[in-house]
């Protein structure tokens, strides 16, 4: 090979890898993943993760492609807490004509979840997953392991989805709830499917109820409507890509929050960066 073709063979394998690696620094939200809800005060996009709650997706999967949450009320909203919806009977009592969904409050983490440790806590770390918080043993211990994968579980930060239940803790069913504040009481009894991507200024702004009541709302803002990302004609989809915990962007976010918050820094402080392009 002669000089010339040896650095242009050089310049294409260095432009190959600059390519490479600021692709590994975000990742494409899957549009099955991604959960549209358009309510009476903005949108909200949602992310899916079915690594942490795979039966919990698939029922919202099938309750949004039925279009079974268009028009439904976020019918109990507590400031710095959360926005609940999802009942068709918009009392909190109701649920779909599916059985309900049995509780899926841990799962197992392999090496290859792409988590990213924030915070030390107790005997695990804390940190995310995708855009969820988790809390998890470290990666060491998959050594002693049978399946290489070790215990974790969401946490109830700002942002997050869960599952609305009953006493049961395999009650599920359909209703869910976007966390506007930190509630670390919910974490390990209820189920995390996801988080916010956008739009938790929307959800904040959301009527709220009276504390007397619980949180029920008089007159309530509705979901008008739900759907995937999928189910979207391509030129309406919003296009969201975030940042890799990890990357440059990433740690960056993290830093900023750490400086800001002082010795009060957790988890719940970090939130996904986001970029939303189109729908």
């Amino acid at each position: 090979m002669n000089l010339k073709m040896l650095l242009a063979a050089t310049a294409v394998s260095m432009i190959a890898g600059t390519a490479a690696a600021q692709a590994a620094e975000w990742r494409i939200v899957a549009p099955d993943n991604l959960m549209v809800i358009d309510t009476s005060k903005g949108r909200v996009l949602v992310e899916l993760e079915p690594r942490a709650a795979p039966n919990h997706i698939e029922r919202i999967r099938t309750l949004t492609n039925r279009g079974f949450y268009d028009g439904l009320k976020f019918h109990r909203v507590i400031p710095n807490f959360m926005a609940q919806t999802g009942d068709p009977q918009g009392t909190g009592a109701g649920g779909s004509d599916l059985p309900d969904v049995k509780g899926e409050f841990s799962f197992r983490r392999g090496r290859d979840s792409g988590f990213v440790a924030v915070e030390n806590s107790g005997p695990g770390v804390r940190g995310i997953m995708g855009s969820l918080p988790i809390a998890t043993q470290p990666d060491a211990q998959m050594f002693v392991t049978a399946d290489f994968k070790v215990g974790a579980g969401g946490l109830f930060c700002p942002g997050v989805a869960g599952m609305a239940r009953a006493g049961s803790p395999d009650s599920a069913n359909s209703q869910f709830f976007l966390m506007t504040g930190q509630n670390d009481n919910l974490n390990g009894g209820y189920t995390t499917f996801g988080r916010v991507l956008q739009g938790l200024d929307v959800v904040k702004a959301l009527k709220a109820g009276s504390d007397a009541e619980d949180g029920k709302v008089t007159d309530p803002d509705v979901m008008t409507k739900v759907q995937l990302a999928s189910a979207l004609p391509e030129a309406q989809r919003p296009n969201v890509r975030v940042a890799v915990p990890g990357s440059a962007a990433f740690n960056a976010a993290v830093e900023a929050a750490r400086t800001a918050r002082g010795a009060q820094f957790g988890i719940c402080d970090v939130q996904p960066v986001v970029e939303v392009a189109g729908g």
